[in-house]
């Protein structure tokens, strides 16, 4: 309801219109390394390591891998060739490529069958062929309408409702941002409509929270549909009708959801897309290019659409006034940052 009631009063807009070009830009950019990121993970060429945060998979011949270099290279050439659909149809073939694999594994010899790559692989240990096609969805009863409202204004909790609600407005902010550029929709650094766009948002959170879901936000593989030519409202009208369809596939759904490697060259794609808008910072003047740089790094870095933003937002003030264009710095700005100060100092550190 917090958040509904910021869209209501317009404090959202203003939120979103004190960004700079830049960090605007800056906000797309990083938006696509981080899914580039969460893609390139979730297909296993890169893993974890205590020493230097990732490495290379030194597993490269594992199916998890080949599933993703097969779909990514599938949907890379697709797209380059301007072929309509390009990244569904890498991850059909990553698809396709999994389903094979999966039949193939138990007809290898055992030698081959329980080497490392193979017994060890995602392919192996996590994905499971659906039950069926079509099922009925389940039941809402155990989660409709379950919020314990009076535990969630406890003392204890504030600070746990205030940092969901933190996410929540900027993460969705830099969402917006990121697919608005995407889709050339900007005009002269504001987005038209947004309030439309932000209250709808609202609603679907507020949803979500009714139905015991969790967030139910705007996402940024919508940036997908954008490539391939969604700009109006007929696109989010047609998902929402999959997505409904959706429920009663729910096995087949399922099983590609449970397998990262599937869907992971459609980030990895959607990614290289946005990071297209590099060139549109303005590098010539580092009091913007400096904050929107910050923002472009710190999003993939922090993990965190929402972190990474603020910490733009907190620099951008600073850097202007020192650097002698402390004109360009609004008042709302300064107070931004400012609360975005206290927030990270007194709330973020008791939760």
């Amino acid at each position: 309801m917090l958040f509904l009631l910021l869209s209501l009063l317009g404090v959202r807009k203003q939120l979103l219109e004190t960004v700079s070009p830049s960090m605007k830009q800056g906000i797309a950019v990083g938006i696509g390394l981080f899914i580039a990121f969460i893609g390139l993970r979730n297909g296993q060429l890169i893993w974890a390591d205590p020493a230097t945060a990732v490495r290379l998979n030194p597993v490269l011949a594992s199916p998890d891998t080949l599933v993703f270099l097969i779909g990514f290279l599938t949907g890379a050439v697709l797209h380059a060739r301007r072929v309509v659909g390009s990244i569904m149809w890498g991850m059909a073939a990553a698809l396709a490529a999994t389903l094979i694999f999966k039949a193939v594994i138990p007809l290898l010899p055992t030698g081959m069958a329980d080497s490392p790559a193979l017994a060890g692989s995602l392919l192996a240990t996590q994905f499971k062929l659906a039950d069926g096609l079509v099922a009925v969805p389940p039941s809402l009863g155990p989660t409709f309408l379950r919020m314990d409202i009076a535990a969630a204004l406890t003392g204890p909790m504030i600070p746990v409702v205030i940092m969901f609600l933190f996410m929540d407005v900027f993460d969705t902010m830099g969402t917006l941002i990121g697919v608005g550029t995407q889709a050339g929709l900007m005009r002269n650094g504001k987005l038209p409509r947004v309030e439309r766009a932000m209250l709808s948002d609202a609603l679907g959170t507020v949803a979500g929270a009714a139905l015991g879901t969790s967030t139910v936000t705007s996402y940024i593989e919508s940036a997908a549909g954008v490539e391939h030519g969604g700009r109006t409202g007929l696109t989010a009208v047609t998902v929402s009708v999959l997505f409904l369809l959706a429920l009663f596939f729910y096995p087949v759904i399922a099983m590609v959801g449970s397998y990262p490697p599937i869907t992971a060259p459609a980030l990895v794609l959607v990614g290289v897309m946005m990071a297209r808008n590099v060139t549109r910072m303005e590098w010539s003047d580092l009091t913007e290019a400096i904050p929107g740089f910050l923002v472009m790094v710190g999003i993939p870095f922090f993990y965190s659409i929402a972190d990474g933003i603020a910490l733009g937002l907190v620099t951008y003030p600073v850097v202007k006034s020192l650097g002698g264009k402390g004109r360009d710095v609004s008042a709302g700005m300064w107070l931004l940052a400012a609360l975005l100060v206290v927030y990270y100092v007194a709330v973020r550190t008791t939760v």
